[in-house]
């Protein structure tokens, strides 16, 4: 009988211990989600808020309305949201596309080659990527303003490959790190040549992996906002830039309303895209953190 009844105890506390537990982890969830989400709740609710209550503190959707979104495509004002839409689609997928040719190569040849300075290689491309983009305006703006690309896409695509593809390079490095390479030496056996077991073998395995990249490097190009508001011209400037200086009747009072419709356009795209695709990205970014 005494050891059910110290047993008792025992068993409440492992009990209260997980439900505590439970608790804690929603409780944590809940304040991330809160957190992340609440900016872009009120800008949806803004964004679909009568304009003459933009103010309004309600925390729910009211006075509900189209007119931010008309309002957001109207070229009247002077601003081409639409043709900022396209610039963005235009700028990321032309520096995702060199990005990821350029960071597959370099990942690779980091990961499965050995060659003399190959850990500098690895710091220079480590050093780039922690490099203040600030510090970069003026040489820049200076050095495009000689050659004649102020206003060109080439003048935001080229910095922009040079910031991502750092990023690229480390993911994929650490993915090809952790695979098998006795399949390639079984494809080099079977009469390929590298660039054949490459292309055949390694790369299909390293899709997740690049799949990812390819929306982290997409999202991180179309998020630019520093150069490209130096770099750029009315008929170039991306999203970013646009909406940044949107303008409404008054020149005096900013469009609020028609700012968080056209940041709810931008927005939504992207969010559809990683929940669509959150499997592939969760697995490439965890894929080569474990040895099989």
């Amino acid at each position: 009988m005494s050891v059910r009844t110290a047993e008792k105890p025992a068993a409440q506390k492992v009990a209260w211990l997980q439900r505590f537990r439970s608790v804690r982890l929603y409780a944590g969830v809940a304040i991330v989600l809160v957190w992340g989400l609440g900016p872009f709740y009120w800008m949806t609710v803004t964004a679909f808020r009568d304009p003459d209550y933009t103010f309004d503190s309600t925390p729910w959707p009211t006075h509900l309305t189209l007119e931010n979104f008309r309002n957001a495509f109207d070229t009247s004002r002077g601003n081409n949201f639409g043709k900022a839409l396209a610039n963005s689609v235009i700028i990321g997928s032309v520096t995702t596309v060199i990005a990821l040719v350029l960071g597959v190569l370099a990942a690779y040849a980091l990961a499965r080659l050995t060659f003399r300075g190959k850990y500098i290689v690895s710091g220079l491309i480590l050093s780039a990527s922690m490099f203040p983009v600030v510090v970069l305006v003026t040489p820049l703006f200076q050095l495009f303003t000689n050659i004649g690309w102020i206003g060109k896409y080439q003048a935001m695509i080229i910095p922009n490959i040079s910031f991502v593809l750092p990023m690229t390079v480390y993911i994929l490095a650490s993915f090809f790190a952790e695979l098998p390479w006795e399949l390639e030496e079984a494809a080099r056996i079977d009469g390929a040549t590298k660039l054949q077991a490459f292309r055949l073998v390694m790369l299909p395995l390293a899709a997740p992996a690049v799949f990812t990249t390819a929306i982290l490097a997409f999202i991180a190009a179309v998020n630019e906002y520093l150069l490209a508001r130096l770099l750029s011209s009315g008929g170039t400037e991306p999203v970013t830039v646009a909406v940044a200086r949107f303008s409404g009747n008054n020149p005096l009072v900013e469009p609020y309303a028609a700012i968080m419709a056209a940041g709810v356009m931008v927005s939504i795209p992207l969010v559809i895209m990683v929940l669509l695709f959150q499997r592939r990205i969760i697995s490439g970014l965890t894929a080569g953190g474990v040895k099989s």
